[in-house]
C-alpha cells in the first residue's frame, strides 16, 4: 500500500517508489506544481474570469457551467456569479435517471441566482437500451454514455450561444485520480456496444465523436476551465453554506444524485468488479491532510451508501426479471478493448492533444488518461 495514500497493489496501472509513495500520488503532486492553489492560484483564476468577461462582452453569457445538481456544480454557480461577477448559462444532460434530490437542487441554487438553465433530455426508452447494452456487453464503463452525453451537450450549448468557456466542477484535491484502465469512454466505444447489444436507433443521445470535438476545439475554440484547481476548496464548508443559503439537500455520497451513477458505485462497481470508487475520494482527502489512512481504511470497511428500493427500481426500469439480472451480473468480463475505440487513434495524436491541453482546450485529466497507453487489467474469472 502506498505510505500517503489508501491505494494498493490491486490498483490498476500502479507502481510505487523508493520511498513508497504511488504514481497516482506522484501524479496529483505535478498537478497542486501546475495549479498552485494559494495566492498565486487565485490571481491566475481572477486572470481567467476576465478573459472570461472579455470573451461574453456583448454576448448574454461569458461561460457555461455544467450542473447536476451535486455539491461542486453548485458550489462553483454560487461562487462564479456572487464573488466573481460572471454571467453563467447552466447546462444539464438529463438521462431521465435524475434523483428527485438532483432535480429540485439544480433548480434551487439556479432560480435563487437567476441563472438559465439549458437542458438536453434524451428519449428515456433510448437511453435505457443504451444502459441495457453496456450490461449485456458484460463491460464496467456502464456510466459512460452519462459522462460523454454531458460532455457533448455543454458544447452544442457553447456553440449554439457564441459561448467560449466551459467551466466545470471537477478537483482533482478533494476527487483524486481514477486509475487508468479502471474506466474508459469514446464515442466509437458506445457505438460499437450498442451496434452489438441495442435494439433501438440512437437518435437523441448527444455523442462526442472526434470530428465534432476537434470541430469545438479548433474551430469554436471552447475553453475548458476548472476553478477549484485555484482554490482551497472546502467541500465540507461549501455543502453547509448551500444547505443553509439555497435549500440545496446532500444525497449520501459522490455521485449519487443520479439514479444510474447511484446504481454504478454503490452496487455494481463493488458487487460485480470487486472495485469501491470510494478509494479514490478517500485517498485524496488522505493527500490533502483532511483524513488520516487509518480514518479512510475504516470507511472503506463499511459497506457503500445505496438508495433503499434502488436495485429493485434499475431492475424495473430496464425490464429485468431477478434471473436476468443475476445472469448480466455474473456473465464473463469483457473489456472496451473488446469493442471499437478511438483509444490507438488518442494515442497517435497524443502531441496534438498535449498542444490542446497546454491552451486549455482539453483537461489535462483527458490528456492524462486517454493519451497514455496503459495496460487494461483483467480479471481472472
Amino acid at each position: 500500500m502506498c505510505q500517503r495514500c489508501i491505494y494498493d497493489e490491486k490498483v490498476p496501472n500502479i507502481a510505487f517508489d523508493n520511498e513508497g509513495i504511488c504514481n497516482y500520488c506522484r501524479q496529483i503532486e505535478d498537478l497542486e506544481q501546475q495549479f498552485p492553489n494559494d495566492e498565486r492560484g487565485e490571481l491566475e483564476l481572477q486572470r481567467l474570469v476576465d478573459e472570461m468577461k472579455a470573451a461574453g462582452k456583448g454576448k448574454k453569457y461569458d461561460a457555461l457551467i455544467g450542473v447536476s445538481g451535486g455539491c461542486d456544480s453548485s458550489y462553483l454557480m454560487h461562487l462564479m456569479t456572487q464573488k466573481y461577477g460572471l454571467r453563467l448559462l447552466a447546462v444539464h444532460f438529463d438521462n431521465t435517471w435524475n434523483s428527485t434530490i438532483a432535480t429540485q437542487n439544480i433548480h434551487a441554487v439556479t432560480d435563487k441566482l437567476g441563472i438559465d438553465l439549458y437542458t438536453h433530455v434524451v428519449d428515456a426508452k433510448e437511453f435505457d437500451d443504451i444502459v441495457l447494452s453496456f450490461l449485456k456487453a458484460g463491460v464496467r464503463d456502464i456510466e459512460c454514455p452519462t459522462d460523454i452525453g454531458l460532455a457533448t451537450t455543454m458544447n452544442m450549448a457553447a456553440e449554439k450561444y457564441g459561448i467560449k468557456y466551459k467551466i466545470d466542477g471537477h478537483s482533482f484535491r478533494t476527487e483524486g485520480s481514477a486509475p487508468m484502465g479502471w474506466i474508459y469512454m469514446d464515442a466509437k466505444y458506445i457505438e460499437s456496444v450498442h451496434k452489438q447489444f441495442g435494439k433501438l436507433p440512437m437518435k437523441t443521445f448527444p455523442n462526442l465523436w472526434l470530428h465534432k470535438q476537434l470541430k469545438w476545439m479548433l474551430f469554436n475554440q471552447i475553453k475548458s476551465v476548472r476553478p477549484l484547481y485555484y482554490l482551497d476548496y472546502d467541500k465540507e464548508a461549501a455543502k453547509e453554506m448551500l444547505t443553509k443559503d439555497y435549500g440545496w439537500t446532500w444525497y449520501g455520497g459522490h455521485h449519487l444524485e443520479n439514479r444510474t451513477a447511484a446504481f454504478f458505485h454503490s452496487y455494481f462497481f463493488p458487487k460485480r468488479w470487486k472495485s469501491d470508487f470510494r478509494i479514490v475520494g478517500y485517498s485524496a482527502y488522505c493527500r490533502d491532510g483532511r483524513m488520516t489512512r487509518d480514518e479512510a481504511l475504516a470507511l472503506m470497511n463499511e459497506e457503500p451508501h445505496i438508495e433503499e428500493g434502488l436495485v429493485e427500481y434499475y431492475k424495473k426500469r430496464l425490464g429485468l426479471s431477478a434471473a436476468e439480472f443475476d445472469k448480466l451480473m455474473t456473465q464473463p468480463k469483457k473489456y472496451y478493448t473488446d469493442f471499437k475505440n478511438y483509444k490507438k487513434t488518442f494515442e497517435r495524436m497524443r502531441p496534438f492533444f498535449f498542444m490542446m491541453a497546454k491552451a486549455g482546450l482539453i483537461p489535462w485529466s483527458f490528456y492524462m488518461k486517454y493519451t497514455l497507453p496503459h495496460e487494461v487489467i483483467k480479471d481472472e474469472e
